[in-house]
C-alpha cells in the first residue's frame, strides 16, 4: 500500500458510523473492539491501519509504553526521597530505594505495601502518600 492509499483509507473512515466503523474493523482483523464512541474506534482503527502500512512500535518504546509498576502520571520518585502521611494521629515516613521502599527499618516492594502495612487493608500506595488524587465519585 502506498502512501496515498493510506491517506485515502483513513479519510475513508470519516465517512463511516460506529456499525460501518465495526464492519470495517471486522473486514480488517476479525472481531472489533466493544467501544461505543465511534470517534475513538475510528482512531484505533486509523493506528491499525498505519501500523500495518509502516510498522508499529519499536520494541524499546513498546516496552516503555506498557513497563509495569511504573504510573504513567504523577511525579517520578528517585532513590533518596522520603515521603511522609499522618495516619490517625500518628507521622509514617518511607524512603523510596533503588528497588522498593524502606519503612521503620524494613524493605517492601512497594508504596502500596507500606500502605497495607500501616492501615492493614489494601491501598493504592501512591494515593495513600497524597501523590496521586482519588477518583471522582460518578
Amino acid at each position: 500500500m502506498t502512501t496515498e492509499t493510506f491517506a485515502e483509507e483513513v479519510r475513508a473512515l470519516e465517512r463511516l458510523d460506529l456499525e460501518g466503523l465495526r464492519r470495517e474493523w471486522r473486514r480488517r482483523w476479525d472481531a472489533a473492539p466493544s467501544l461505543r464512541s465511534a470517534d475513538l474506534l475510528r482512531r484505533n482503527l486509523a493506528w491499525r491501519i498505519q501500523a500495518d502500512v509502516f510498522g508499529g512500535l519499536d520494541p524499546e518504546t513498546r516496552e516503555a509504553v506498557f513497563r509495569k509498576g511504573r504510573p504513567s502520571t504523577g511525579p517520578l520518585l528517585r532513590p533518596g526521597m522520603r515521603v511522609a502521611r499522618e495516619w490517625r494521629g500518628v507521622r509514617h515516613e518511607v524512603e523510596i530505594l533503588d528497588v522498593g521502599v524502606l519503612y521503620r527499618g524494613g524493605k517492601f516492594d512497594s508504596l502500596s505495601s507500606v500502605a497495607r502495612e500501616i492501615t492493614g487493608v489494601r491501598w493504592n500506595g501512591p494515593r495513600f502518600f497524597g501523590l496521586r488524587a482519588a477518583r471522582a465519585a460518578p
